[in-house]
């Protein structure tokens, strides 16, 4: 197997280039199913006769699997091998969003976003390993930031395409489009090889080794209120507008400022990669999270839906870009439970945050959410960079 550099592939076996377009697609894919949901909520209420909040509780569910199966396909990478455990996984979302086109009641459609959020959970972290595996540390927040690139179209596409999708077809045909994404790619991924790893010890070593590490302990707690605060909250922009009486394909397309925002971001941070620290990347977008709420919190439509969206994408490709290459290196040695454990706690705390904010979303309190998220972010965004600078200080 050739490296990502260029040198001498056996054949059709994939470049650097097609190992990362692949592994992007892999992660656009994950991203839709997941960000899909939101502009759904309100549809997919009243196609069941449901409240919000039941249906919120289906979103929560989807976060909730999506968080604590990271850790699982973590531990099963390094048995397996990556890329058999996203080609499992993509057959797992395969079936999962059939279920969930058949779906005859909201319970079934509940039980299939939770298989669903169960497999797509594989796919994301699974990359970042492959990614960790194969490219060295001083480029490898390029390659990252590229992932979050494709990560960022998934959003944009997901927020403005599912809400288009329903309103012209229905609810439905979103999951089946994922579906049949997900098959595509399940032979698609086939031709990818398997990046050298070292030969699987105890089951469990990996964690040990993890909790161990203070400062593992650092970055999964900040991961955690990151995705309270950030992507706990994202799910509520396109209700809010839908609240208001705006149609689910306008929310979607305006709750979509935040994969533009983080698409055309990630492209600024990959040329600041080397030239600017990682306690740097983390302190400019620490500085927009601390304001990013701001809009939203003062008052809610179209204009501050959209730039609220906006500055989180920025936000997010700056400073989770940061965290999640620190997640790559904190325990080099245990990397594939390291970045289980970090999007784990990342949509663990997602599921908490939706979770949290769905009987005020149900009052039609968005304006409460948003003032809240405000809140956590700024201490958030303070602690993040005090810690990103102290660790590259201390190792």
């Amino acid at each position: 197997m050739s490296d990502t550099s260029g040198g001498s592939v056996e054949p059709d076996v994939p470049d650097g280039a097609a190992r990362l377009r692949l592994l992007q697609l892999s992660a656009l894919t994950s991203t839709v199913d997941r960000f899909a949901i939101a502009p759904l909520l309100v549809e997919i209420a009243r196609g069941f006769g449901s409240s919000l909040v039941a249906v919120a509780a289906v979103a929560s569910g989807y976060f909730l699997a999506y968080g604590l199966m990271q850790l699982v396909w973590g531990l099963l990478s390094d048995r397996l091998g990556r890329v058999r455990v996203m080609r499992i996984a993509l057959a797992g979302l395969a079936v999962a969003g059939l279920v969930s086109v058949l779906a005859p009641n909201l319970a079934v459609l509940a039980v299939s976003r939770v298989v669903a959020g169960g497999t797509a959970a594989a796919l994301i972290p699974t990359t970042l390993v492959y990614i960790g595996d194969t490219w060295p540390i001083a480029v490898r927040q390029r390659a990252l930031s590229d992932l979050l690139a494709a990560s960022a179209v998934g959003t944009a596409v997901a927020t403005v395409g599912a809400g288009l999708i329903a309103q012209l077809v229905g609810w439905r045909a979103v999951f089946g489009l994922t579906g049949a994404a997900a098959v595509v790619l399940w032979w698609a991924l086939r031709r990818l090889p398997e990046p050298d790893r070292p030969e699987p010890g105890p089951l469990l070593r990996p964690l040990r080794l993890v909790v161990r590490r203070g400062w593992a302990w650092v970055v999964l707690t900040l991961a955690l209120v990151e995705g309270a605060v950030a992507l706990g909250t994202l799910t509520y922009l396109a209700p809010a507008l839908q609240h208001q009486g705006w149609s689910s394909a306008v929310a979607g397309l305006v709750a979509a400022g935040y994969g533009v925002g983080a698409l055309l971001t990630s492209r600024l941070v990959r040329r600041l990669v080397g030239r600017v620290s990682p306690a740097g990347l983390a302190a400019v977008g620490g500085g927009v999270l601390a304001v990013t709420w701001v809009p939203t919190t003062v008052s809610v439509n179209v204009v501050t839906v959209l730039a609220s969206g906006l500055l989180l994408g920025i936000a997010w490709a700056f400073l989770h870009t940061t965290l999640q290459t620190w997640a790559t290196e904190v325990v080099a040695q245990a990397r594939a439970a390291a970045v289980a454990l970090f999007a784990t706690v990342l949509f663990l705390g997602s599921s908490v945050g939706t979770a949290l904010a769905a009987p005020l979303a149900d009052a039609g309190e968005f304006g409460t959410v948003f003032a809240i998220a405000l809140t956590a972010s700024v201490p958030f965004a303070v602690v993040a960079v005090a810690a990103r600078a102290r660790y590259a200080r201390v190792s």
